[in-house]
Order: C-alpha cells, then structure tokens, then sequence
C-alpha cells in the first residue's frame, strides 16, 4: 500500500473528520472545519495532553486567556516589530512564496533556518530555483511581511484602537505568571499550560491542516530558577517525545531537529518531527530555552515586577521560562496518517478493507452497536444508550453486517457490539443476555454479558 495524503483528504472528507473551510462559497485559502469525528478527534487528544501535562504533573495549572490582548504584549514579546517571514514573489506568475520553504524544498540539507536573507536570496539565486508553480526563474527581492491579523476596537479604524489576533498562546501564560503564582501559592519550578487557537497571516505551501492560518496549539510553560532550565530543556524534549510515542506515533518516525539560528533571547530550541506521508518531515512540537527575556520584557513594558522572592534563599530574581509547544492541528494529522491502512483480506476478490489503527483511547468512536436484524432494534438501542452513558457510541442498522464492520473499521472504531438472536432468545431458547463484540485490529470476536460491557470496555479506553 502506498499511503499519500490525497487517500488521508478522501478519507477526512468522506467520512466526517476534517472539511474544506466555508466549501459552498468556493472555500478559503488554507482553512478547514472539524466535522463530527474530527472534533471528537481533536477532544481526545485534548484530553490525553491535559493528563498528562496538567493533572499527572506537580505544579501544573492551566489557564484559558483571551485571545485578544492589550497591543502593548505584542510590543513587548517583540511581535509588532520583527515577526515576520521572508516572502519573495514570481514575476511572471505573481505567485508569492516564502524563501525558507523555497529553499528546503529544493535542497532539504541546506537548513534555511540558519541563513540570513541575503544568504537564503543568494541561495536562491545561485541555484537558479524555479518557481514551483510556473517552473520560471524571476523573483523579487526577499521582503519581510508581518504575519499577525490586525483589526479594531471601536468604531474608528484609526491607529489608537489597532489589536491583533494573537499569533501564539504563549503570552497568555507570561502575562498571567503572576496571577498564577500567587492564587495558587505555587513555588518554582511551575508550570502553565493552555489550549486555544492562533492565528497567522502567512504564506503557505498547503498540505493540507499542517499548516493553516488559524489553528490550535497546545502550550506548556516551565518557570524555573536560573541556572536549571537546561535540565528541564532536554526533560521536557524527552517528555514531548514520549508523550508522542503514547499517542501512536512510532518512534522510528519520530526525530529531533535542533534549531541552528537561535533567536537573539533563546539559549537552546529544538523541534519534534513527524515523517509524515507526501510531506516528508515535519513540526509538530517546539521546546525551547527562552532565559528570562520573556518576563523581563513584560516587566519592562508594563512596569510590573515579575521577580519571584524564593522562599528558601531569600533571592529574587526573574525566573526563565522553558517552553513546550505541541501543534494540535498537526498531532491530529500525524495520527491519521499514521492510523490509516489498506489491508487485504481477499486478494482473489480484489478485497481491501481501509482501516484506521487509532489508538482505543484517542478513537472518536468507541464502540458501535450493530442488531443482526432490525428486529432486535429495541434490544440494540437499550444497550447503546446504557453504553452511552460512559463511551462515545454509534449505532448502525442499515446494510449487512459485513458492511457496517468496515464502515466501523473506516473510522477507527476499536470495537462493535453485534446483538443477535441468541442475545434475546425465543420461546424455545432462553435468552444468553449476552452480544458478540469484534475487535478492530484482529477482527476476532468474543461473547460478553451484557451486565459486563461496561467493565469489559473501561480498561480498553484508559488513557
């Protein structure tokens, strides 16, 4: 089986994950919509990080802030003035792309991230780059465009009532570091974690939900004293990676690549990447050394003092920060990539069942009902709303049962729950009150009472 990205699009689209965005209008350029499976998709792995980030951890906590914020954080973290990409255009088709992905494209081993403009437009020039849509080689210069959104408050459009949508989460948890650590009376080291979308006005090469200008990030912040954020730096590497590893994603697929241009304020950054199918190697975690820049520039600014008084020394200080980012649009992606399969189950037949291997835990769909015959549909529909009570649970009637197994499998649903005659009986045969349930991944089956569904299923789904 050859798995690429267009068979993962069919499938997103057809089966209820993931949507073009705005589809009846034309769509928007790099924007989707979570359909039922997706978002149900997305809440797992939601709650697979907030355990084990915020309640497994000591000193964790997590916030929800707002995603607009006073201008002045975003003068502050540096945003206002330098967040920008290197974009250059084509001449002669006006298309406009950014010269790092340019570069990478075309030579992946010759790390862009650590080249200056000059040296990325000279890269450009004198490997006579074309443009990947028109084949041409006539570009601009590199320019630098600001990604963050602007709009306004109020009800004039003039420069005293600019906001943005905020680029990343992250200063949401410095700008609350105080709040934090004095109603939760919390001693450092301590951490911040938050879920919530972002927004960023860039160039993109597609690829379908890797990278869209709106998505959803997954923040966790480490405060930590001077001098020990290296050791929490390679702990929290490792921790992302495994954490990872848990999900489903197998390590052999899974590499670290460290940054080679550190920003002017970072001591150590390095990203996890996942082997994704079409697209190659690709981010989907961030760790990074940030010092003190981040709280101190906010103190700055803001003229708060946000230095912590350790209990233990009497020192005062502004503790650094190391930062894990994990990309929530692109774990979702990376596990239905790596889910996805085509088994054969009759070669002489031609028969392939697609399938996704989702972990239990993560599956949208935990388990769907089947009746043998809609016959036994109020028996069916008895143990799907008790089952419902504790699992997210389908019910299906319609086709043979052959077909709702693979419509099941299709989804990754781990397990499906036929209800037979035998389940109900008749006047010459008492009823077992007990149903036949099909495991996805090996396709065998066991009977269970029904009296024990609940109990035979939660260990299945712990995360």
């Amino acid at each position: 089986m050859e798995k690429t990205m267009d068979k993962i699009v069919a499938l997103c689209k057809s089966r209820g994950f993931i949507f073009a965005g705005s589809e009846i209008y034309g769509g928007l350029a790099n924007t989707w919509d979570y359909g039922p499976l997706g978002s149900r998709l997305k809440n797992t792995v939601k709650d697979a990080w907030r355990k084990r980030f915020i309640q497994e951890r000591h000193n964790s906590f997590e916030v929800d802030a707002d995603i607009l914020m006073n201008p002045r954080v975003w003068e502050a973290s540096g945003h206002v003035g330098s967040f920008s990409d290197p974009l250059l255009d084509c001449r002669a088709c006006k298309m406009r792309f950014r010269a790092d992905n340019l570069i990478d494209d075309f030579d992946p081993e010759a790390h862009a991230d650590g080249m200056t403009k000059e040296q990325m437009f000279q890269f450009i020039k004198d490997h006579h780059i074309p443009c990947p849509n028109c084949g041409k080689h006539d570009f601009t210069d590199i320019r630098e465009f600001n990604l963050m959104f602007q709009t306004y408050r109020g009800v004039t459009n003039d420069a005293k009532s600019v906001i943005y949508l905020r680029p990343e989460n992250a200063q949401g948890e410095y700008v609350n570091y105080l709040n934090v650590q004095r109603s939760m009376r919390a001693k450092l080291p301590f951490s911040i974690g938050q879920i919530g979308k972002a927004f960023r006005n860039e160039i993109t090469p597609g690829n379908f939900t890797f990278r869209t200008i709106e998505f959803e990030q997954m923040e966790f912040q480490t405060f930590c004293k001077p001098g020990e954020d290296m050791e929490l730096y390679e702990y929290f590497k490792n921790y992302g990676r495994r954490f990872f590893e848990d999900l489903g994603l197998p390590a052999e697929k899974l590499r670290f690549h460290d940054h080679e241009k550190l920003a002017h304020y970072a001591a150590a950054a390095c990203d996890i990447e996942y082997l994704f199918p079409t697209i190659g190697w690709g981010e989907i975690n961030g760790t990074h050394d940030r010092t003190d820049f981040d709280l101190s520039r906010h103190q700055e600014y803001s003229g708060q003092r946000m230095e912590y008084l350790d209990p233990f020394t009497g020192e005062r200080y502004i503790p650094y920060i190391v930062e894990s980012t994990y990309g929530l649009d692109r774990t979702v992606l990376a596990l239905l990539c790596e889910a996805y399969d085509e088994e054969v189950v009759d070669a002489e037949k031609n028969d392939v069942r697609v399938v996704l291997h989702l972990k239990p835990s993560l599956a949208p769909i935990k388990v769907s009902v089947l009746p043998l015959s809609k016959k036994l549909g109020p028996k069916a529909m008895e143990i799907r709303d008790e089952l419902a009570r504790y699992f997210m649970v389908d019910y299906d009637d319609t086709g043979s049962i052959g077909k709702r197994y693979r419509r099941a499998d299709e989804i990754g649903t781990p397990y499906c729950v036929t209800v037979d005659f035998a389940t109900v009986g008749d006047e010459n045969t008492p009823a077992d009150d007990a149903v036949t349930i099909r495991d996805r991944d090996s396709m065998d089956q066991v009977r269970v009472p029904i009296a024990e569904l609940k109990n035979w299923f939660e260990d299945k789904f712990r995360l």
